[in-house]
């Protein structure tokens, strides 16, 4: 088939509009957010739902055309970023956008998976509940993507990550079929959970295009704090406290590193350090319940005070309304696009169990600042669940070219994996593999875990269409 008639069954699919072709047209699809990577594609399809999803993949397939699935494009490793071959049709499900159903007496609701996770989030509100997913990219990211990389943000400290909050999707399969899997129970144990095999795939075992997702009650009251700490250690044990004082009511506990504050600060001039001195370390908290805000207030006053007086943490200060609250919050969630302000960013997504954070932090520092003195050093991350980013900001002008930058990455990352390794964890904890990890798999990954891998991968996708070099390579 040529391509001239491949575009035209593609265009009577999903209609000649939604077939981009043009170089401009096609170029915000082709780049990540970031600017970091880039590709080129024969075409960019916009379809309008599944069942267009699932002609298009199956057009493709038959025509050996590899296919990249795209969402949001809002991720960090380049999973949903064409190579530079040209010959990719980029499938991106924006288009489908609907909320197909909430049940709020079973505490679900069935979504399009181009739909925004802040629209998911505001429908849930709307019903009195709560979809309780967050992290920094809240208004542009969409819920296929959040499935695929298996996300997680500030919210799984209380409610796990996104493979805790889907109860069943529907996918479009590499040969044109759609499995649907929209099943909204909590109990379901009738053969293999075949939904896991697609959450965190990255699109490279079938394109997501809708999904059922656990809603909760809405809180009725919360308080946010932020506090300065001269250790890792002493947020550790803040973070116990916290738990053993006040069971599940905390939401989040988020840590940041004196660095990486100054860079938020440094570009966002709207924001302020709530806190008047210096410190190595500041912590973002927040306490959610259904009781009243005074007994939240006076249950977090009591552990706070407690770990002044002993030492533990060096500064505190309670956000007195929402207002106050949402800025201690931006200051967290703007740390990627201040990064990405600052210079060339080496962003590192490495989990750790939690007794061996502080370890994996001080080898981290003195290991990466020792390799580039040039560099800033940065920390931030989910302290409770064991995930904390170590971002190496380089000066752009460092670099005489994109080669040297990838160069100096390379062995950043190392840097970092080998320690998180060493230390028993993860080298993808929520941000998933894609290109950026796809040869640093093998390198910590077990041969027969590989092995299973790619034995699930020829199943279903025995000609390696689906988003090719992501994830894992034939051999």
């Amino acid at each position: 088939m040529t391509d001239k008639e491949f575009l035209r069954q593609v265009a009577s699919i999903v209609g000649p509009q939604h077939v981009l072709t043009a170089p401009a047209e096609m170029a915000p699809y082709l780049r990540d957010w970031r600017g970091r990577y880039s590709g080129s594609a024969h075409c960019i399809v916009r379809p309008g739902d599944t069942d267009e999803v699932a002609k298009v993949l199956g057009l493709c397939m038959a025509h050996d055309r590899p296919v990249v699935p795209q969402a949001g494009n809002t991720g960090l490793c380049g999973g949903a970023i064409a190579s530079n071959t040209g010959d990719s049709v980029v499938i991106n499900i924006s288009r489908m956008n609907r909320v197909r159903d909430i049940d709020a007496i079973n505490g679900t609701m069935t979504v399009d998976a181009g739909c925004i996770l802040q629209h998911v989030r505001d429908a849930a509100d709307s019903q009195n509940l709560l979809f309780p997913m967050l992290l920094g990219s809240v208004g542009s990211c969409e819920i296929g993507g959040l499935v695929s990389t298996n996300a997680g943000g500030t919210g799984v400290l209380r409610y796990g990550n996104m493979r805790e909050l889907v109860l069943g999707l529907e996918v479009a399969l590499p040969d044109g079929r759609v499995w649907n899997g929209l099943r909204a129970l909590r109990k379901d144990n009738t053969g293999y959970d075949l939904k896991q095999m697609f959450i965190g795939a990255e699109g490279t075992l079938g394109i997501v295009t809708a999904a059922v997702l656990r809603l909760f009650p809405r809180l009725s009251a919360s308080v946010t704090a932020m506090v300065a700490l001269n250790s890792v250690s002493d947020a550790i044990a803040l973070l116990r406290e916290l738990r053993e004082r006040l069971g599940n009511r905390v939401e989040a506990f988020e840590i940041m590193s004196a660095p990486q504050l100054a860079i938020v600060l440094k570009h966002m001039n709207q924001l302020r350090n709530p806190i008047a001195g210096d410190a190595p370390w500041y912590a973002m908290i927040e306490i959610a319940d259904s009781h009243s805000q005074h007994h939240l207030v006076v249950g977090l006053e009591e552990v706070l005070g407690a770990a002044l007086e002993r030492g533990g943490i060096t500064d505190a200060t309670i956000a007195p309304d929402l207002a106050k609250a949402t800025a201690i919050w931006d200051l967290r969630h703007n740390i990627s696009e201040s990064n990405k302000r600052e210079g060339f960013t080496v962003s590192n997504d490495t989990s750790v169990p939690i007794s061996r954070q502080a370890d994996f932090v001080a080898r981290v520092s003195e290991q990466a600042s020792a390799a580039f003195p040039e560099a800033q050093i940065c920390f931030c991350g989910h302290i409770g669940d064991g995930n904390i980013h170590a971002i190496v900001v380089f000066p752009r002008a460092l670099f005489a070219s994109p080669e040297a930058a990838e160069a100096a990455a390379s062995r950043a990352n190392t840097i970092v994996h080998d320690a998180s390794v060493a230390l028993g964890g993860s080298i993808s904890a929520e941000h998933g593999i894609g290109q950026m990890h796809l040869h640093r798999l093998p390198r910590y990954t077990a041969p027969v875990e590989l092995d299973l891998m790619r034995t699930i991968k020829h199943a279903l996708d025995p000609k390696w269409l689906m988003n090719p070099g992501k994830v894992i390579t034939p051999e």
